[in-house]
């Protein structure tokens, strides 16, 4: 199973500052590696750094989308417009966008159900918040997200389809899960993801940890056996950084 490294890059970037990342991560071998790498910029971007990203190697995804493929819906990007734009992935049910924008459970399921089914793969984001997490409803919260996603979802695949475990607590804190805790959680999510959808779709899934990767933690993260990959925010806007992190995937995966 390849290791999956997404670069979220929020709202930030211009496209010089893409083109010289994409550029300088050709530079530093992004083509040799095994993991998959994926972007994760601005929508402005993306119909304008195609040809570098597949030059380095790396994919194109929509940080998010809409549920109806075309509409009155002001501000709003289709799946089709992803995949015209040449993205082939989205992020779905980011923090912030469940705790800044307000987006509830029903609103992601729908949102990873249409970008899915039109062809896209998707990253499913799921973690809980401080007060959750100190109430002691982590398992509670984070189940029931994935519960909300998954259940009954037929067009989601191992193949299609990654889980982002991010702790809301960890994410631009520089507080960060214990490597000893993302694998207890990445285990957890793999054992609910198989009584929902069964043992092969859950051995076949990949689990990314996200919450403040950095090169100087990165290679404990993913050296734990249920860790297949991280998504990184800030640390994945300089291609020094970004690149070191992964460089910290364990050899042979």
């Amino acid at each position: 199973m390849n290791f999956i490294i997404g670069a979220n890059w929020k709202m930030y970037g211009t496209v010089p500052k893409a083109s010289d990342f994409l550029e300088e991560l050709l530079a530093l071998g992004s083509r040799s590696v095994r993991s998959d790498l994926v972007l994760f910029a601005p929508f402005t971007l993306l119909p304008l750094i195609g040809e570098t990203a597949a030059a380095a190697g790396i994919e194109l995804g929509g940080q998010d989308l809409f549920w109806e493929d075309e509409g009155a819906f002001t501000g709003e990007v289709s799946p089709g417009m992803l995949r015209e734009a040449g993205a082939t992935w989205f992020l779905a049910g980011h923090s912030e966008r469940r705790h800044v924008i307000g987006e509830s459970d029903g609103t992601v399921r729908k949102k990873l159900s249409k970008g899915l089914q039109r062809g896209l793969k998707g990253i499913l984001c799921v973690g809980e918040l401080l007060e959750e997490r100190e109430a002691g409803r982590t398992e509670e919260v984070v189940k029931g997200q994935i519960r909300s996603a998954l259940e009954g979802l037929e067009t989601a695949s191992a193949e299609n389809l990654v889980i982002a475990y991010e702790p809301v607590w960890a994410i631009g804190t520089g507080l960060t899960a214990t490597p000893g805790e993302a694998q207890r959680m990445h285990s957890l999510i793999r054992e609910w993801v198989e009584g929902i959808r069964g043992v092969a779709f859950a051995s076949g899934l990949r689990i990314q940890y996200g919450g403040s990767v950095k090169p100087d933690n990165a290679g404990d993260i993913l050296s734990r056996p249920s860790v297949n990959g991280a998504l990184v925010g800030g640390a994945s806007l300089r291609s020094d950084s970004f690149w070191a992190i992964v460089r910290s995937v364990p050899d042979g995966e």
